[in-house]
């Protein structure tokens, strides 16, 4: 009786675990994609040592099938590999996590001397005080190697003491990845194929340096007016961050060895060490994030945003359950998470949310109009801007500032992103990628307001040789 009733309140409180057919998952990926335009995208779904479905679905952005055979960027999932990187290097003893990154890495300089106390457990945990308030890393030029990415660190500042905040930022694990390379004597991409791709048969999976690298796989999109464009990617440096390259095949056996405890390539105790957070943030691990599902499953988790694609991987060690979802259409839409989170859905025995996409569909139609309405003013301010000048006596210029303010905004809206964002940063390009309907808006308006400017004051100009 006992036994009975200790199960059935289990049953109340403990989501139930199906295993997902590849055709319901098929279906729901491709009703996904119907709903959105996604072009294309790559899944793989593990249980313990066994590979329930790896597929992909739609196209690249050069027009060739995904499968799951078809290299696409995890952007900053890529930590995780990172993380673990460094992890066999302290279990072979070759360094010790909370001793100074600059004891094995001497080129680690920073203008704040705060920053010698910075440890290799503080770049994993992101508790560095390194972040995009002090170190615009997104917006700076990019450089071309790890080495570059930490040289460029010496006029850099500390947002916080080191191991007192948690502040997410790219460059504690390009540091962290450059600290590898030095460390093992060997660039960072040979490291990764030795140590980790080759054991695990991940024999389609790389890691870049930079966006020139990026094959036309994978390549990705931008929604525009509910479109898909096809657009190469920012210029950007992400090797360590989120440089890694994979497939569907191979994130499943990556998905199989971290659920079985990295059998061969790390100790349980280190495992365990990985998967513990930090004191600043409960929620961030060494790569990794620690949460739960919407019904309240434990799981590891990391996400990775490119602007032109992105990617999820999501373990769940209770069940022995692994997901990862490679999109190719870029951070503003989170696909790779959505569907994540439908595929989660699936397993937990619900029904996954259906998209929606008219909110963003509606935006985009928004700012199109206005873009229309300003170029029709800029026409009408521009054909009567010798009326305008007729009717002003002396040059009155205070009544052209208004016409001004779009260029002042198109001048200062990175700085202002970075207000609203909390910090983080971005380069004016970028931004273009995020809000395509609002930048193209907001750079017809300024080009729109100096061209009316530049009319009335040629018509007053002409109005006064008179």
């Amino acid at each position: 009786m006992l036994r009975t009733a200790l199960a059935a309140i289990c049953l109340t409180v403990v989501p139930s675990i199906l295993t997902p057919a590849p055709a319901s998952v098929d279906a729901y990926v491709e009703r996904y994609r119907a709903a959105t335009g996604l072009p294309g995208v790559a899944v793989a779904i593990t249980k313990g040592g066994s590979v329930i479905h790896a597929a992909g679905y739609g196209k690249t952005a050069t027009g060739e099938p995904v499968t799951a055979d078809t290299p696409m960027a995890v952007a900053s999932v890529s930590k995780s590999f990172t993380a673990l990187a460094v992890m066999q290097l302290a279990e072979k003893g070759e360094l010790a996590l909370d001793q100074p990154v600059r004891r094995y890495l001497p080129e680690f300089t920073m203008a704040d001397p705060r920053a010698a106390k910075i440890t290799v457990r503080q770049l994993l945990d992101q508790t560095s005080g390194m972040a995009d308030s002090a170190f615009r890393e997104k917006s700076l030029p990019q450089p071309d190697t790890l080495q570059g990415a930490v040289a460029r660190l010496r006029t850099a500042g500390l947002a916080a003491e080191p191991g007192t905040a948690f502040s997410y930022h790219n460059t504690n694990y390009q540091v962290a990845a450059r600290l590898v390379e030095v460390v093992s004597g060997r660039p960072f991409a040979a490291y990764l194929a030795a140590h980790v791709f080759e054991p695990l048969g991940m024999r389609h999976s790389t890691t870049l340096n930079t966006d020139r690298d990026l094959p036309g796989t994978a390549r990705g999109h931008l929604y525009v007016l509910g479109q898909a464009l096809a657009l190469p990617e920012p210029t950007g440096f992400g090797n360590g961050s989120g440089g890694v390259l994979s497939t569907a095949g191979d994130m499943a056996r990556w998905l199989i060895a971290q659920n079985s405890g990295l059998p061969g390539l790390l100790s349980p105790r280190a495992v365990r060490e990985m998967r513990t957070p930090s004191k600043p943030n409960k929620e961030y691990a060494l790569g990794w994030y620690v949460g739960r599902t919407e019904r309240g499953t434990p799981v590891l988790e990391h996400g990775g945003d490119l602007f032109t694609s992105t990617a999820h991987q999501v373990l769940m060690p209770d069940s022995g359950y692994g997901i990862a979802v490679m999109a190719n259409t870029g951070m503003a839409f989170s696909d790779a998470h959505a569907l994540m989170t439908g595929i989660i859905a699936i397993i937990e025995g619900g029904t996954p949310r259906p998209p929606s996409t008219q909110s963003l569909v509606l935006t985009d139609a928004l700012f199109a109009l206005l873009t229309l309405v300003t170029v029709g003013l800029a026409a009408r301010g521009t054909v009567r801007a010798r009326r305008w000048a007729a009717r002003r006596r002396g040059w009155q210029l205070w009544r052209l500032a208004p016409y001004l303010v779009p260029i002042a905004l198109c001048a200062t809206i990175a700085p202002i992103h970075r207000v609203l964002a909390r910090g983080r940063d971005a380069a004016w390009i970028q931004l273009a990628y995020l809000y395509p309907t609002f930048m193209i808006w907001l750079v017809t308006a300024a080009a729109a307001g100096l061209t009316v400017v530049a009319a009335r004051l040629w018509g007053t100009a002409r109005l006064r040789r008179r």
